[in-house]
């Protein structure tokens, strides 16, 4: 694959395959400028990876051998807080690159593309605030342990476009809108308003990003002759491992597109 694509696929295809994060994150941020810019003008077609390619470090365990981070503990505690969300941010890149090119062959509107690759540059630049973070703490991304449950949710829906949109947008990043303001409370707590403010920018325009899933959800549901909100429901039990537990930030998921009655008492115990 060329280092200059010529189409959107083949940045896409670029991107997932470039293995160093800060290397991904730039070039995200090129190819999304190039594609906005009006310099890369052709969708195409390029194979998804069945794995986006990753840095030799952090080492991934699985989710339940991650320790749990806990931000009263000092400076450890923000760093691996910090680390934690650079990892989910990396993640989100991938994640809005693979629906590009995934789907590329689904007939799709010109303005999906665009929103994706909005998205993606501005995980990028989610990922380059926190690793930037980090090296303040003269900490780096790759430093500690992380898992790989937010590519699992990919693996399981690469078959469906109306499924990755239920459960990454619509569920994980909606989980995002529920936890963030908490963390950054505690952040403002211990005197880091440096790590708050980052947080911030995240949290105000991940509100755009599961707006951006729920528009494009109800568009494929609608053009499959699906009821948005029960065909929603339905994937989510059939392709979400877990629950969807509260408490849930029901003003960001309202801003978002996402009234309660979606989500209440979907999964729960």
């Amino acid at each position: 694959m060329s280092e200059h694509p010529e189409t959107l696929a083949e940045a896409a295809h670029l991107v997932l395959t470039t293995a160093d994060a800060d290397e991904k994150s730039s070039r995200t941020l090129d190819m999304a400028a190039d594609w906005l810019g009006g310099r890369i003008t052709d969708i195409g077609r390029a194979t998804a990876p069945d794995r986006p390619a990753r840095p030799a470090r952090p080492e991934l365990l699985p989710p339940a051998q991650v320790p749990r981070r806990r931000i009263n503990r000092g400076h450890a505690g923000r760093v691996a807080l910090l680390h934690a969300l650079a990892h989910i941010e990396l993640n989100a890149v991938d994640l809005a690159w693979d629906i590009v090119v995934r789907f590329c062959g689904h007939d799709l509107p010109r303005a999906f593309f665009d929103d994706w690759v909005s998205v993606a540059a501005d995980e990028a630049r989610h990922f380059a605030l926190l690793a930037r973070r980090l090296s303040d703490f003269d900490a780096a991304y790759g430093d500690l342990p992380a898992h790989d449950g937010l590519w699992d949710a990919a693996v399981t829906t690469r078959h469906d476009l109306a499924a990755r949109l239920a459960v990454v947008p619509m569920v994980l990043e909606a989980r995002g809108l529920d936890v963030t303001p908490a963390m950054i409370s505690k952040l403002r707590g211990v005197d880091d308003g440096e790590s708050a403010a980052v947080l911030e920018v995240i949290y105000r325009e991940e509100v755009g990003h599961v707006a951006t899933g729920q528009r494009w959800f109800a568009f494929e549901a609608e053009r499959r002759g699906e009821e948005p909100e029960t065909y929603w429901r339905a994937l989510v039990a059939k392709y979400f491992r877990g629950d969807l537990k509260p408490p849930f930030n029901t003003a960001a998921r309202d801003a978002a597109g996402m009234p309660e009655h979606w989500y209440a008492g979907l999964g729960t115990a």
